[in-house]
């Protein structure tokens, strides 16, 4: 009986967001163990956030010198975890696992994978299921399971609208981290003026506020930019008083779905590997727009998505 675990997601915090199923079922499988999770610097604040975590470990997301793995494995040891379930397979964390000497090492058949001791073949870029699904696959291994397929967010009530309330709060997150998957930006724009009378709100990283200088002095007068001004956790509370997101495919779509936001996402379906039955918003209430091409999705075809999803609210 496993009492001490380690987890590792170090990589994006959307993706991060979906291993919080899995976590759940390995406190179910082993109720009395504490969970220590490795995470990304960016993403320690969403870990602490969620009730199954215990305590965090930061280690990027990048090569290191060997000398830093090998004191880090030093570290692990001396830890004395029990067991540890790999997300994101890395050369570097089997290694480190391994040289830690934890005795069950969990994770995928690749990246050295012959130093664990369970392991699965990675065919998650078949998209055959979402990420939740593979996610729960993998510790299944060891046996955890969970009827309680939900993400959850433990998140405070604050207030960073400045003073906006109700329910007619719609936030919009136009970009996203690969190009490939970017709806228009023209199209953004034109769908937030059409959306008058309701309190649009634009999030994004700090890194588009210099890209979109005039995409935001354009909508200045007709929209709340809150691009670049808060934190992870402070979005997730930004999106937990909104009545809805509508985004690319990005991981505020995750963070929406983990707080409870039904959320219209745009996706395209040509990418084996990148459409919405892997990545897609997770649970009930969401609207998905796939096409082969984005440009094909069209701005009246999102409004109207938007109109229904907010029922009896005048747009």
């Amino acid at each position: 009986m496993a009492k001490n675990i380690l987890v590792v997601r170090n990589d994006r915090f959307g993706e991060f967001l979906l291993i919080i199923p899995a976590l759940r079922a390995l406190k179910e499988r082993f109720p009395q163990a504490r969970i220590t999770i490795v995470v990304n610097p960016k993403v320690v604040e969403l870990a602490d956030a969620i009730e199954y975590v215990d305590d965090t470990i930061i280690w990027e997301e990048k090569k290191h010198p060997f000398k830093e793995v090998v004191e880090f494995s030093g570290l692990i040891r001396g830890r004395e975890f029990d067991l540890v379930v790999i997300f994101n397979p890395s050369k570097e964390f089997n290694l480190i696992s391994f040289l830690a000497r934890i005795p069950v090492r969990v994770g995928y058949s690749r990246k050295w994978g012959f130093l664990l001791t369970h392991k699965m073949k990675d065919e998650k870029e078949m998209a055959r299921a979402h990420e939740v699904d593979y996610n729960l696959e993998l510790v299944n291994l060891i046996g955890a399971t969970t009827k309680d397929r939900s993400l959850t967010l433990r998140v405070a009530d604050t207030d960073l609208l400045g003073g906006v309330k109700g329910s007619n709060i719609v936030v919009i997150h136009p970009w996203t981290s690969d190009p490939v998957k970017q709806w228009p930006l023209g199209r953004f724009e034109e769908l937030i003026r059409k959306l008058v009378g309701l309190d649009i709100v634009v999030i994004g990283g700090k890194e588009e506020l210099l890209r979109n200088k005039d995409f935001f002095s354009r909508l200045q007068e007709v929209c709340i930019n809150l691009t670049g001004k808060t934190s992870l956790i402070e979005l997730a509370e930004v999106l937990k008083k909104a009545k809805l997101l509508v985004s690319g495919d990005s991981g505020p779509v995750h963070l929406a779905a983990a707080v409870g936001t039904p959320v219209i996402a745009l996706f395209r379906n040509d990418l084996l590997g990148k459409t919405a039955k892997r990545w897609g918003p997770w649970g009930e209430g969401h609207v998905i727009i796939e096409k082969d091409k984005l440009e094909d999705i069209t701005v009246d075809e999102v409004f109207k998505k938007v109109r229904e999803k907010l029922e009896g609210d005048i747009i």
